[in-house]
């Protein structure tokens, strides 16, 4: 089978970007052709307009995109495709339901005016053109073949707000890579791990400042715990138009003493992170919910850190955004609502208390990382290509 695959793909520093090369990585280990007709596009309209123009789709036997993480390229793709070829396969994965893209690549006239104006003018015009980004959203969506999500909560959003068919969804759940068991490190101290890109509206301050309130809810705590923050620090993301996010949360743990506690292991090689996340006994993902996003619907996927957590046999304790609270619902962690600092300081002192909890959910999340391992992931996928392929 050829396919055609739509999404960003390393050097881009995105989760989506390392999932969709894994995932074109197991494809062709299972024997399909994949080919990425739009690699080098971007987010260029012209590029993308000339690559759609210059490939033969007919050639490929099904064409399947990564949507997600702010890109548009790959939908503007998909409504092309469908116009153009209405009989031919097309899949996506949605990794941000319960939306397919969340906003336009342009606002329509007379709001595309408020684009120069100062803030929060763009935004109040963007809220006010929603509508119409979720009209364009479920006219694609109604016309795809199958549309993936990452977790059945998500794949029941999506399924509600764009009004799929029941047989237009499928659930398959993050592939993991295939990573050496090893032993959890000795239980003293507990040593825990906020994995993942770092900027603002991830919630760690929130972890912070629940470490440093456990340390003074129970002092004898401190020779117990230590947390590193480990993960990418793309510029765009951490040195802002606000300031230098990374200086603002090393003067935190600096205000909260926690620097004697705390290690940093910034911009993560990728050969170092199966090591780095094993070294350490349970992750942290304290994410919150955006307030913006929260206008427009809820965000309802999941992350490639848990992914990580289990694929290396770690637990993790998470908030309950996104789709957090299903992804360690089976043993394998704990959830706390989103923002609740008492309830994640809670969570830290019941694991510093217990450290046993962090053997238990490791064994827990060693069974889910292989069965999620990408060998099988890739098998998933290949039975419903071929049903989708055979209903053509």
């Amino acid at each position: 089978m050829r396919i055609a695959l739509l999404a960003p793909l390393p050097p881009e520093q995105t989760g989506i970007a390392d999932y969709a090369e894994n995932f074109r990585t197991a494809l062709q280990a299972c024997g399909f052709e994949v080919i990425t007709p739009l690699a080098g596009c971007g987010s260029d309209p012209h590029a993308l307009a000339q690559a759609l123009t210059n490939f033969d789709w007919t050639s490929v036997d099904l064409v399947h995109a990564e949507l997600g993480g702010g890109r548009l390229g790959e939908f503007a793709a998909l409504r092309s495709l469908r116009q153009r070829y209405p009989q031919l396969p097309l899949t996506a994965t949605v990794h941000d339901p319960e939306r397919l893209v969340w906003r336009r690549a342009s606002l329509p006239w007379p709001l595309s005016l408020a684009e120069r104006l100062p803030r929060p003018l763009p935004q109040v015009a963007a809220l006010l053109a929603d509508p119409l980004t979720l009209h364009e959203e479920r006219s694609l969506a109604r016309q795809m073949t199958r549309l993936i999500t990452l977790t059945e909560l998500g794949g029941q959003c999506l399924a509600k707000r764009m009004a799929l068919r029941d047989e237009q969804r499928a659930v398959i759940a993050h592939g993991n890579l295939v990573v050496p068991a090893s032993p959890l490190p000795p239980l003293q101290p507990l040593k825990l791990l906020y994995f993942g890109f770092i900027y603002r509206g991830k919630g760690i301050e929130d972890l912070l400042d629940a470490l440093a309130l456990t340390f003074e809810r129970h002092p004898q705590l401190r020779a117990s715990l230590r947390l590193t923050m480990a993960g990418g620090t793309a510029p765009d993301m951490a040195f802002g138009p606000a300031g230098n996010y990374l200086d603002e949360l090393r003067a935190r743990a600096q205000q909260l003493q926690l620097q004697d506690h705390l290690d940093w292991q910034l911009d993560l090689p990728a050969a170092a992170i199966a090591a780095t996340i094993q070294a350490h006994h349970v992750m942290v993902l304290p994410y919150r919910e955006s307030k913006k996003i929260g206008l427009l619907g809820e965000m309802r996927g999941t992350s490639g850190a848990l992914s990580w957590a289990n694929a290396c046999g770690r637990g993790a304790i998470t908030s309950d955004a996104r789709a957090f609270a299903e992804e360690v619902a089976s043993g394998n962690g704990a959830t706390y609502p989103q923002g609740n600092v008492l309830a994640l300081a809670d969570c830290l002192t019941r694991l510093a208390l217990n450290p046993q909890l962090a053997q238990q959910w490791a064994e827990r999340a060693s069974l889910i990382g292989t069965e999620r391992q990408w060998t099988a992931t890739a098998m998933r996928f290949r039975q419903l290509f071929s049903s989708v392929c055979g209903e053509f």
